[in-house]
């Protein structure tokens, strides 16, 4: 009997909630042709963000990924072609819905020279025109890890930098495609290099095969690039073509893989079964600013 047969724990059980917010925000997202990574990565979390908290992270240039990373759900193929009106959609959108705290994402644009950076760019300037107490964050691919093209989007001043590292060093060549566990970590410090104000932050999924000691080598790792911010959830196979799920990690370890975070000198870890890196983004921002303050 594989371990994806077993019935999952009771703690990563999800409460649906299709009220009439949910369906309003799902409605606006379809009349302005937007798409988030709510949906297409299979968020455990949409019916608590759409219904709840009335917050959605919005993933721009398509919806159509260059890469085949084995653990995302996000259609993989040859992209469409650019679409100039979109950040202007978004920026609405954002106003519309009142946000305090936008996350924008991207699938990752490998067929473009500037990876996307530049249409990435303009929707953090159009979102700042349209609701300018907005905070903003960020969540690009490692853009080929190309200097220039992180600098585009540095330039336009996002609030917060989120770049996922994904797994431990020892698991990236088997969870990823393309992008590599040192590049992330460059991606990272040269980002802090380009504005040392603006707070980094990275995600990690458990449950893939890595150890409790692997998992603290990454945090330093991590910490030695400058990176403020990590969030740590539950890895959960999103269909069975993908990655299977070698181990469901108890709330109880997270808490301890927290705490570790935390006493080690994050500014804010968010860590749990269904914590996702745009999971409760706004506290998380806050809660860092403020320990950073400190």
């Amino acid at each position: 009997m594989t371990i994806e047969s077993v019935r999952k724990p009771e703690w990563l059980k999800i409460k649906l909630n299709t009220n009439e917010q949910y369906t309003e925000l799902k409605k606006m997202m379809r009349e302005k042709k937007l798409h988030t990574v709510c949906e297409e990565a299979k968020c455990p979390n949409i019916h608590e963000c759409w219904a709840v908290r009335k917050t959605a992270t919005f993933m721009i240039l398509g919806s159509i990924c260059t890469r085949a990373c084995r653990f995302c759900a996000v259609q993989t193929g040859l992209p469409t072609e650019l679409d100039w009106e979109e950040p202007e959609r978004v920026a609405e959108s954002v106003e519309q819905m009142g946000l305090k705290h936008v996350v924008i994402t991207a699938v990752a644009r490998d067929d473009l020279k500037d990876g996307g950076a530049e249409i990435f760019a303009e929707t953090v300037r159009a979102v700042r025109r349209h609701n300018p107490f907005c905070s903003i964050e960020v969540l690009p691919s490692d853009m080929s890890g190309e200097y220039d093209n992180l600098k585009t989007l540095m330039d336009a001043k996002p609030d917060i930098l989120n770049h996922n590292i994904e797994t431990v060093r020892r698991l990236s060549p088997v969870v990823r495609a393309r992008a590599t566990y040192d590049r992330s970590l460059e991606f990272l410090r040269r980002a802090k290099q380009i504005n040392s104000n603006i707070p980094t932050k990275s995600s990690i999924m458990v449950g893939l095969g890595e150890t409790k000691e692997e998992i603290i080598e990454m945090m330093d790792d991590l910490l030695n690039n400058d990176v403020n911010i990590i969030t740590i959830g539950q890895y959960l196979q999103p269909t069975k073509r993908h990655l299977k799920v070698q181990k469901y990690w108890h709330p109880q370890e997270f808490n301890e893989l927290k705490e570790i975070a935390l006493l080690k000198g994050f500014s804010h870890c968010e860590a749990g079964p269904l914590v996702r890196s745009s999971y409760h983004a706004d506290e998380q921002v806050w809660a860092a600013e403020k320990n950073m303050q400190l």
